[in-house]
């Protein structure tokens, strides 16, 4: 159906609305939480469809009031507009993550082009731009808040950044292009999880050798699953693969289930992503050229703190050079390893963690499997919700009778030390065939501030850790311990916001500060006494352990390093292309990493065709792990410097921080916490990059 067909077919006399239909009345549950225990697949499309329609009333509401445009008739109205649609919008999508199935799936290629068109009606809408620009000329007299101030800056900007500025010609062109570009992306992560689901590595008994036990009742769970009691089946789930990778001695099994990870996306087959990635690519820098932009990257990074693609390649650049030595030092490390034990082979990237595994037992007679034990899940939990308790005084209670947004999810109630409510927080921790591969955190519901009126946010931490299974309770590896810590300082950025508005204008490169520096209380002492507890005698991880983790803490950095850059370097690589734009997208990846010398041991961690973060929000964006780890790193330093709980330190950084996050401009943000402007060398210090003084000065 071409551009004309759609917009006649949404004018269309729409029906009745069902009075059964959840998103069309209140929704009458604890805290007003979507009512997911009763929305099903065929709600979704009228909801979306009545929620465009009522967006389209307010926007015209907008364009006729005959009154002087404000800040409070234009600015604060389309903030306000599209209410349903908004509801709607953030439970279809969270769900289509976290619980799909054919049906939300089919809904999602089809709603996709449409909700691209809705939004540029917005954006290109000629009669509201004129209004918005008007109120953007003349803000001076509006007596405007610093917040209102930020946004009308924001806004305005995105109405630009967005064509509003364009002829109508190009208009129509950008139109096409960002709905061909929503078809794609949905695509591609379709194919991703297709991708996950029909792989299955299928083992013999003789092959469990070396397994930790929790990693053979999980394969025996997912053979189960797959109608196969009995058997064994390892999958590339994280929870998966990489302990399968870490611990199994059979070499060949390793090179299978790697070689699969790797090449997903990319077997050529109804799922492969190459042909739309190249698209990708091509359309966007095409649409920036269209906007008048040089590149992408360019058109992406602008309302960033890094502004243009220079200062983005001169952090990774810098990080890769100190990186890579350390690499090929491991490197040596292992293969020595190898030589050995009479391996008689050089060392490849299916070999690296079953190797470096070695190394860590060898260098700080440490094991991954010495850990798991004093980390059970729930106490892992709870060490989060003391945490938190500690900083900020706040409080979390589960939440019975709650409508979840999975069986497994759990909710819970968000409280300040006086007991008024801040918001609800969903925790859904285990993979299954219906969620995407990774971790993540989003919300149902902003702050916000309504006629008068507080709205409390609800969000959602979505994870794929190891299951439980044969008896034994989930026992989380240390790098989910962190990705827990990392994913719940997401959720107190968003429960801790102050906004008034829906919509916060958050610099990209930002956001990862609030989720990275949590990760740092993960492993201190103080706080591992406070949940590192043995699921069977409730021992307190002992003193040795945690000397043992924190020697270790340099441990296979040049890999982490390398493997990270590479997949970042690669994504500003296909966002800094110049239209017109052709790619193959295996060669352009294989000639690229030759460049700037990926070395043959490791290999990105995420290959082209299934690197969702560049096929949706991260795209010219997955440097910002990096940018905020210089954040995040010297932030904490504050903690270290006064006390990990200083009450001082914590209430400045909630309050300049997790409260303004999205209300004001990052750096300023950052410098009224910590007195000034970042600084990199705590960041090169705790990753073991910082090897001589002269490091200190550049």
């Amino acid at each position: 159906m071409g551009l004309s067909g759609l917009i006649l077919n949404s004018c269309k006399q729409q029906p009745e609305p069902d009075k059964n239909n959840p998103f069309f009345s209140a929704y009458n549950t604890p805290f007003d939480v979507p009512p997911f225990d009763r929305i099903m697949a065929k709600h979704y499309m009228p909801a979306f469809e009545k929620g465009m329609e009522e967006g389209r009333k307010d926007i015209s509401a907008i364009v006729k009031n005959r009154q002087e445009p404000t800040f409070q008739n234009t600015v604060e109205a389309l903030d306000k507009a599209g209410e349903l649609l908004t509801r709607v919008s953030s439970v279809f999508f969270s769900q289509t993550n976290c619980n799909t199935n054919d049906s939300l799936q089919a809904i999602e290629m089809e709603i996709s082009p449409r909700l691209a068109e809705y939004n540029d009606e917005i954006r290109l809408n000629p009669d509201l731009f004129k209004k918005v620009k008007y109120v953007y000329d003349n803000q001076a007299k509006f007596n405007l808040t610093p917040e209102q101030t930020f946004y009308l800056e924001n806004l305005y900007k995105g109405f630009v950044r967005n064509g509003a500025l364009l002829g109508k010609t190009d208009q129509d062109t950008l139109k096409k292009i960002n709905q061909r570009l929503s078809v794609l992306a949905v695509k591609f992560n379709q194919n991703v999880l297709a991708e996950t689901n029909n792989y299955r590595l299928w083992v013999e008994e003789k092959d469990l050798k070396g397994l930790p036990q929790s990693l053979i009742d999980a394969a025996a769970e997912v053979a189960k699953a797959s109608g196969q009691e009995g058997k064994w089946a390892f999958t590339t789930q994280r929870p998966s693969i990489f302990p399968f990778l870490q611990y199994s001695p059979n070499r060949e099994l390793r090179k299978q289930i790697f070689d699969a990870y790797c090449n997903s996306g990319n077997n050529g087959n109804e799922n492969d992503n190459n042909k739309i990635l190249a698209e990708m690519v091509e359309l966007r820098a095409r649409r920036a050229k269209l906007l008048g932009y040089q590149t992408h990257a360019h058109l992406v990074l602008e309302p960033r703190m890094a502004k243009v693609p220079e200062n983005v390649f001169k952090l990774l650049n810098d990080l890769w050079d100190k990186a890579i030595p350390v690499a090929k030092n491991e490197v040596k490390e292992m293969q020595r390893i190898i030589d050995r034990e009479g391996g008689n082979f050089k060392l490849e990237p299916h070999d690296w963690w079953y190797y470096a595994e070695k190394v860590r037992k060898a260098k700080y007679d440490l094991d991954d499997n010495e850990l798991r034990p004093y980390f059970q899940l729930e106490n892992v939990r709870e060490g989060l919700f003391n945490v938190a308790n500690k900083l900020f005084g706040i409080t979390f209670t589960l939440i019975e009778n709650c409508p979840v947004p999975h069986p497994e999810a759990k909710a819970f109630e968000v409280k300040e030390s006086d007991g008024r409510h801040i918001g609800v927080l969903y925790m859904d921790f285990f993979p299954r065939d219906s969620k995407r591969q990774g971790a993540w955190c989003v919300n149902y519901r902003n702050h916000q501030v309504v006629d008068g009126k507080t709205i409390t946010p609800v969000t959602t931490m979505v994870m794929n850790f190891t299951r439980p299974g044969g008896g034994l309770p989930a026992l989380l590896s240390i790098e989910e311990v962190l990705t827990m810590y990392h994913e719940f300082g997401h959720a107190l950025d968003f429960l801790l916001n102050t906004s008034t508005y829906n919509q916060v204008f958050q610099a990209w490169d930002f956001v990862e500060l609030p989720s990275q520096i949590m990760e740092h209380w993960a492993t201190e002492p103080e706080v591992l006494a406070m949940y590192a507890k043995h699921y069977k005698t409730g021992e307190i991880i002992p003193t040795s352990l945690v000397e043992k983790l924190k020697k270790s803490s340099y441990f296979n950095q040049g890999f982490e390093n390398v493997e990270y850059l590479a997949a970042a370097l690669l994504d500003m690589a296909y966002h800094t292309l110049e239209p017109p734009v052709k790619i193959d997208v295996q060669s352009f990846e294989k000639e690229y990493f030759s460049k700037i010398g990926l070395i043959p041991e490791i290999v990105s961690r995420y290959r082209s065709t299934y690197f969702l973060h560049i096929a949706g929000e991260y795209d010219a964006g997955y440097y910002s792990y990096k940018w905020a780890a210089v954040l995040d790193n010297d932030a904490f330093e504050a903690f270290k410097e006064k006390g990990l709980f200083n009450q001082e330190v914590a209430q400045s950084y909630r309050k300049n921080i997790l409260e303004k996050n999205g209300l004001m401009d990052a750096m300023q943000m950052f410098v009224n916490f910590r007195g000034r402007e970042p600084v990199i060398e705590p960041l090169l210090r705790n990753t073991g990059l910082l090897t001589d003084a002269a490091s200190m000065k550049n």
